[in-house]
């Protein structure tokens, strides 16, 4: 009987039923359905597990379509400071079914200027960078990485990266545009600054007469790029996506940024030197003097953080029984600071650090071999431009060649201090050169490029900060960690990276980037706020680990002051950097 006389004698029914196994039948033939339900059973038979149902879940799972981006989601949360912030929730199809991955938040920063601004305004703008990266988030991010692969980092950083210069190039022709509106039509009037018309009245009064202690011009300040609104979105959305790169392969976040980094896997991790801030003495600290915005303990290379840490804890401990019994450190009051320090009053720069020292002799620690200490001056802060000089201490005023006799005789009675964070504002170019030159290989000095990542390098620097905030992708921080490795091929690169005075509450993944990333070091923080003893604890964990798989080093000597390498020749030109500015 021929196939349309068979199919003639069947009923409605019958042949609709007949049709569907036909179709059905070269479904599975196409998409090789027999012949993976015949290895999966092989297998199963051959290793005869207990649980029969997980095994195949397992086994199919595996064949399953790689997961996909399906959508973004932005919230708002608080930070440690309780100021609003952003965290980013990343959900994936896997296995036909939307699943959240990872989220991630990041630390939201105005900029320089965020100092300068009262408690009131400061809330305000956070909540306008805060609503528009949601917005952001929730609306054109989400659908521009929708069925995004997770796992290309770095194609996501660039669309991230591309959609937040073409926000950017938008709000500046905007802000060019109002700038030209209000423009007078009668001819431009050249103001002079406080402090030149402070020089020509100097000037003219002393026509006539000579002094050999006159004070050069305070070069006036760099233009500072302001924060877009939002841009905290970009940060936040390419750390949860390589959170969830991580996750889909298997393997932890550093282990995920190192392979990101190195074009090779890596047979050995080490742990960056965590530099634990001691005390603060800074602008919002109690007491008169601003200069020590952080006293950082460096501790010796080859301690376990556990071990750094219980240190450092007997160390506060035995600090602050000396401030309560009065002793001749001559502090008044101590109260905790943002970053997780105790904030102390005193009156001159080497108050704390007498405080430090005694501290040590009561506990038998060599200050200078088992520990070092860094300060970060955090000098751009203290810049009176209305006097053209920095306030060191409430009504202390030094110029900047002033200042550097001070760092240099501070340098001089306390050669434990190998380390000096922004001692001057970028502008200070000479002054950063005469300290450079004055204190020699005995101490580094440090800037901050997280807001200058395109300028020049300062002469005499031999390290840099680099914070995790805004528009900064991971993409850009393996470039610029990378960058700044330069020809030391067995060298880790000579950026530090550091935590802001406003810390996500939950989320320690700096320390998995700061492994990943292969850095010496790493500034987390004080030990008294819940935020920084997470990421202590994340990196003692990434330590225990690394120690158990039998993939752990560590380096055999400790490098002091930080980052001993002379720097190279400045040249007049800038180097190369990432496109996108932070």
């Amino acid at each position: 009987m021929s196939y349309q006389g068979f199919i003639s004698r069947l009923s409605k029914e019958e042949q609709d039923f007949y049709d569907i196994k036909n179709a059905a039948a070269e479904f599975y033939k196409v998409q090789s359905i027999p012949q993976e339900m015949e290895r999966a059973l092989n297998e199963l038979f051959l290793h005869k597990p207990e649980d029969v149902h997980g095994y195949l879940a397992n086994y199919f799972a595996n064949l399953s379509a790689p997961p996909r981006i399906s959508r973004l989601q932005g919230r708002e949360v608080y930070d440690a400071g309780g100021q609003l912030s952003i965290e980013t929730e990343v959900f994936c199809i896997v296995c036909n079914k939307e699943k959240s991955m990872s989220s991630a938040a990041i630390s939201s920063h105005l900029g320089p200027k965020e100092t300068s601004l009262d408690w009131k305004a400061t809330i305000q703008e956070t909540a306008q960078h805060v609503t528009t990266a949601v917005q952001w988030i929730n609306g054109p991010l989400s659908s521009m990485l929708k069925i995004q692969n997770p796992c290309d980092q770095s194609e996501v950083d660039r669309i991230l990266s591309n959609f937040f210069m073409a926000c950017y190039l938008k709000e500046k022709d905007i802000r060019n545009k109002e700038e030209e509106s209000h423009l007078p039509n009668d001819p431009e009037v050249v103001l002079l600054s406080p402090t030149n018309v402070q020089s020509k009245d100097q000037k003219s009064g002393d026509k006539g007469k000579k002094s050999n202690t006159a004070e050069k011009p305070l070069p006036s300040a760099e233009p500072t790029e302001p924060v877009l609104p939002g841009s905290l979105a970009i940060g936040s959305v390419s750390l949860a996506v390589a959170k969830t790169g991580a996750q889909v392969q298997g393997i932890p976040l550093y282990k995920y940024i190192a392979a990101l980094k190195n074009t090779k896997a890596l047979a050995q991790f080490h742990i960056p030197v965590p530099l634990v801030t001691l005390l603060s003495c800074g602008k919002n600290s109690p007491g008169k003097l601003n200069l020590l915005e952080e006293v950082i303990l460096i501790p010796k290379v080859g301690q376990r953080v556990k071990q750094i840490i219980t240190m450092t804890l007997e160390l506060q401990k035995e600090m602050m029984k000396i401030i309560n019994t009065s002793t001749k450190t001559g502090a008044t009051q101590a109260i905790l600071c943002d970053s997780g320090a105790p904030a102390m009053s005193y009156e001159r720069p080497e108050q704390p650090l007498d405080l430090i020292i005694e501290a040590c002799t009561n506990l038998g620690l060599s200050l200078g071999e088992e520990i070092h200490l860094a300060v970060n001056c955090a000098a751009p802060e203290l810049m009176d431009y209305s006097k053209g000089k920095y306030e060191v201490a409430t009504g202390a005023l030094k110029s900047p060649d002033e200042l550097v006799d001070m760092y240099q005789t501070l340098i001089s009675k306390y050669p434990a201090v190998v380390a000096l964070i922004d001692p001057f504002r970028r502008e200070d170019k000479h002054q950063w050169e005469k300290l450079s030159n004055g204190i020699g290989d005995s101490c580094s000095l440090l800037s901050d490029i997280t807001y200058k990542s395109k300028a020049p390098p300062l002469p005499g620097v031999r390290g840099h900060i680099l914070k995790y905030i805004n528009e900064t992708t991971v993409s850009d921080l393996i470039h610029i960690t990378s960058q700044r490795h330069g020809n030391r091929a067995t060298e880790a690169a000579s950026v530090l990276l550091g935590t802001t005075c406003r810390e996500p509450c939950s989320d320690y993944s700096l320390s998995d980037i700061a492994v990943g990333l292969g850095l010496d070091y790493v500034k987390l923080g004080g030990l008294s706020s819940a935020e920084r003893i997470t990421k202590y604890n994340r990196l003692s964990s990434i330590e225990e680990e690394l120690a158990q798989q039998g993939i752990l080093v560590s380096k055999e000597k400790h490098l002091a002051p930080l980052f001993s390498e002379k720097p190279p020749e400045q040249s007049t030109t800038a180097e190369s950097t990432p496109s996108v500015c932070f």
